[in-house]
């Protein structure tokens, strides 16, 4: 059966997203199609403003909103800013093509380093990248679990270039307190799903959600907060979204595998929350196995916005602005790599929070209750 044409147009957005620029060519041998029709494709998209086209070449959009006011300035000659993200992270590694425009836009060349899912990984990194040359620095901990954040704090404020990081806060009061972060406002996005949900006539929400992440342990915090505050909530409930992803993988409760379909029907729930986008596509299919329609009999809203769009049924997602979180803390970065004042300190740390949105697609709809009564 042909692909419908937005979902293929959504395929290309996700692929040109999470690499950069592509060559139409290599999209259309990708996605099985000829140059014709992705040449095609990529003009309506670039015509809507949701990408931009080169010659040959798809490019993503690089949003002018939310960037700081004041221009950056040029950095001193020097080595190249190392970047330090966790291996395997989709959202992150989106994150790191913002970052990549910014730094090339200023003529800035990136030492990418990937740091490996073991505790501690990042240190001896940072230090051979400092060893090689690098004179600035902007990471991303993996941080597992609180205890493996707060080993990375002294250390890290020992550092002598400057640094930015990225989709972190550091607790309030830690070493860490006065280094420059840039962060998407979760309990924003978890107050917009929550919201969408209620304002259908949902009463009784669950949060599926990871728990192996500084991102994850705020969501987990937020729902809590708002749920338990929320005057159109009945009753929720928190689950770990797919086994291993807790702070101790090895832990007996680590491995037991989530049964999503019964922890909605023990709480009479018709929504669930699900972090992030590849557990949130797993976790609707073993409801739809179960048989468990999706939205008619639940209503899903995945967390993340990567690959949220590309299921069956597109997903309804919370969409971290993840390319304008790496382009303002490489624009944070080369602020204080321009900086010719004594010290260098480019004025006083700064802490950004950027605000998600909400993508309504074909995942959400009232409750049956709702639409019964109706």
């Amino acid at each position: 059966m042909r692909e419908p044409v937005e979902t293929r147009r959504q395929r290309i957005l996700a692929v040109v997203q999470s690499r950069g620029a592509t060559r139409v060519s290599d999209l259309a041998a990708e996605l099985a199609v000829s140059v014709v029709t992705l040449r095609r494709d990529v003009e309506e998209l670039a015509r809507e403003g949701r990408l931009r086209r080169g010659h040959g070449v798809a490019r993503p959009l690089l949003p002018e909103t939310e960037r700081p006011a004041a221009p950056v300035a040029p950095p001193v000659d020097g080595g190249p800013v190392a970047v330090v993200v966790p291996e395997r992270h989709a959202y992150l590694y989106e994150a790191l093509h913002g970052a990549r425009s910014a730094f090339e836009e200023a003529g800035v060349r990136i030492a990418l380093h990937i740091a490996p899912t073991v505790p501690g990984a990042e240190q001896p990194i940072v230090e051979r990248a400092l060893a090689e040359g690098a004179r600035g620095l902007l990471i991303a901990p993996r941080w597992r679990s609180r205890a493996t954040e707060e080993a990375d704090y002294a250390w890290l404020s020992r550092l002598e270039v400057p640094a930015v990081m990225m989709e972190r806060r550091p607790r309030r009061g830690s070493p860490l307190h006065a280094v420059d972060t840039v962060c998407t406002d979760h309990w924003y996005g978890i107050h917009l799903a929550v919201e969408h949900l209620t304002g259908l006539g949902h009463r009784r929400i669950v949060l599926a959600a990871r728990d192996d992440s500084p991102t994850a342990r705020a969501l987990r915090a937020a729902f809590t907060e708002i749920a338990a505050e929320h005057p159109d909530v009945d009753k929720w409930a928190l689950a770990l979204s797919t086994p291993g992803a807790a702070p101790d993988p090895a832990a007996e409760s680590a491995q037991k595998p989530i049964d999503l379909p019964a922890l909605l029907q023990e709480l009479g729930a018709t929504a669930a929350v699900l972090h992030g986008d590849v557990d949130a596509l797993m976790l609707v299919q073993s409801l739809r196995d179960s048989g468990v329609r999706v939205p008619e009999d639940c209503s899903a809203i995945a967390y993340d916005d990567v690959v949220a769009a590309l299921g069956s049924t597109p997903l309804t997602a919370v969409s971290p602005p993840k390319a304008d979180v790496g382009r303002t803390a490489a624009e944070l970065l080369l602020r204080r790599l321009g900086d010719r004042s004594p010290g260098g300190s480019a004025g006083p740390a700064r802490r950004v929070e950027l605000l998600p949105t909400l993508s309504v697609r074909g995942s959400t709809q009232v409750p049956p209750t709702a639409a019964s009564a109706g």
